[in-house]
């Protein structure tokens, strides 16, 4: 839910510049609703982050689905496509970790992002196997909701926190927020 709100935090914060300096009035959200999702798939194809969504959808997803179509046919070519867009995320992310942190990366972020990779397609595997009715197994989003949000809460701890707070982030995020503070204080009291 941090993560949630701090990135909503400047995003707000953006779209409120770009309201100003640039008039933009109609931007389209970053986040719909992400803790009301039902399944994986519902969260980070249509709920979270979604500019990065359909970054990736347009540049890895479909070349890659396209590509795979050739070999494995259209039916399975979501699979390759679906783990090579969440390894691509995840390394994208370390990326960002490794800059924010100047650690080398250990690859927790990039294994968050496979793991949810590795779920989605196991989850289109039975969808496309019919292992399971679809229509007759669907849980009430009541139960599905908390159930995605628990697994989500237990992989951002246990894979994506790990690099940021064993190298201090939170303390210098801390750091910078009593500056700025500061900051604003002396310029409101002048």
């Amino acid at each position: 839910m941090h993560l949630y709100f701090i990135t909503e935090i400047y995003l707000v914060f953006s779209a409120s510049l770009a309201l100003l300096i640039l008039g933009l009035h109609d931007l389209e959200p970053q986040f719909i609703d992400p803790f009301i999702s039902t399944s994986l798939q519902d969260f980070w194809g249509r709920r979270w982050n979604l500019m990065v969504t359909n970054i990736l959808w347009l540049t890895v997803y479909l070349p890659i689905r396209s590509f795979c179509s050739r070999i494995l046919g259209r039916k399975w070519a979501t699979l390759p496509a679906i783990l090579l867009t969440f390894l691509v995320s995840g390394l994208m992310h370390e990326l960002i970790v490794y800059y924010v942190t100047r650690v080398y990366p250990t690859w927790e972020v990039t294994c968050f992002f496979v793991i949810q990779g590795v779920c989605i397609a196991l989850g289109s595997i039975v969808k496309k196997t019919n292992l399971v009715s679809h229509d007759r197994f669907q849980l009430h989003p009541w139960i599905s909701g908390p159930l995605i949000t628990a697994f989500l809460g237990v992989n951002v701890i246990c894979f994506y926190f790990p690099p940021l707070l064993r190298n201090r982030i939170d303390d210098r995020a801390i750091g910078e927020y009593h500056i700025l503070l500061d900051f604003v204080v002396k310029k409101i009291a002048k």
